[in-house]
Parts: structure tokens; C-alpha cells; sequence
């Protein structure tokens, strides 16, 4: 059954000429007359949904379910090795330090309160290791944002529901401190 009598024209992708053409190239053959512009505006569409590459395309339920489900646990993934660094960096910690500081307290009174300061060294594995997992950790949250931007509710569903199930799984290990004199959370 086709529903493509109830899709709004602003769900779908557009052709558009371009505005300013300055090429040498023989009319006929411009690049720029071949660009999609994108649906800016949330839908719930499963054809012609393109997936961060130019040949990965959606079009069928079967593969927004794929979809659907890869982008749940690849947001589940980013979650999980968020809380792994933070697992690694407390276990390579090689320096530690203390720094007391005087903070104020109840009736005018003055606290000492004492912070802990670690190091890693620079050139040692568990650093390396850290900057992988750091390049992987950048390169997979820009490919979350990009999915998200295709404004496909499917998709967008998938990242929040996998990132938010990725914190339920990962993050109670988390250690939580609270810093009562931090303001800005």
C-alpha cells in the first residue's frame, strides 16, 4: 500500500539548479546541478533516505529496520567507550598529587579542602591506547550528529533510545562525584 499521497513535498529531496554557475565546464556537464538538498524539517520516511554515504540509501521498511537497529547500537557503542576511557584514564593514572585549599564555610568559617591531581605519562601505551579510542570516539560522534541531521525520526529515535540504553548499561559503574562549589553543570 503506498502512503506516498500523505508525504508532505518537504519530506522528499529536491533537485535545485544552482543559483550562480562560474565554470569553464561545457553547459550540460556541471557537478553542482546534480546536488540533492536535504529535508530540513523531522519525517518519517523509509525511502530515498540516505545514510552518510552517497551509495548507502534507504528505501525499503526492511532497511530502516537495519538501520534502525545499527544506529541503536552504534550510539549504544559511543555511550559504552565513553565510560571505558574514563575506566582506562583512573586505571593508568601514574602521579598523584594533593593540593589542599582554603574554601569558605558555615558562620564565616574557612575549610581546607584537598583535591587530587593525577598524570599519565606522554609517551607510555596507556596514553596511545587513550588517543585511538579518543580519534574513534570523535569520528563515531560525528557519524551519530550527521544521522541525526537527516531529521529522519526513525534515525533520530535510534540515536537517543541507543545512547540513552548505552548509559543505563555503562554508566552505573560510573563513580559520580559532585562538586557542591561547581555552578556550571
Amino acid at each position: 500500500m503506498s502512503h506516498n499521497h500523505h508525504m508532505n513535498s518537504s519530506m522528499l529531496p529536491t533537485m535545485h539548479p544552482p543559483e550562480h554557475h562560474h565554470s569553464t565546464e561545457a553547459p550540460g556537464h556541471s557537478h553542482v546541478s546534480d546536488m540533492m538538498m536535504m529535508a530540513m524539517t523531522f519525517h518519517f520516511s523509509y525511502e530515498n533516505v540516505p545514510l552518510l554515504f552517497s551509495g548507502l540509501t534507504i528505501n525499503t521498511p526492511g532497511e530502516m529496520a537495519g538501520a534502525f537497529v545499527a544506529v541503536f547500537f552504534l550510539a549504544m557503542f559511543y555511550e559504552g567507550l565513553k565510560i571505558a576511557r574514563e575506566c582506562l584514564l583512573r586505571k593508568s593514572q601514574v602521579s598523584i598529587r594533593y593540593n589542599s585549599m582554603p574554601v569558605p564555610g558555615p558562620n564565616g568559617t574557612i575549610l581546607m579542602e584537598t583535591h587530587k591531581t593525577v598524570g599519565q605519562q606522554m609517551l607510555s601505551f596507556p596514553h596511545l591506547l587513550q588517543t585511538v579510542l579518543h580519534i574513534i570516539q570523535v569520528v563515531v560522534s560525528y557519524f551519530l550528529m550527521l544521522i541525526f541531521m537527516t531529521y529522519n525520526g526513525y534515525l533520530c529515535i535510534a540515536v537517543a533510545a541507543g545512547a540513552g540504553m548505552g548509559y543505563f548499561f555503562f554508566s552505573w559503574k560510573k563513580a559520580v562525584v559532585v562538586d557542591i562549589t561547581e555552578h556550571c553543570h
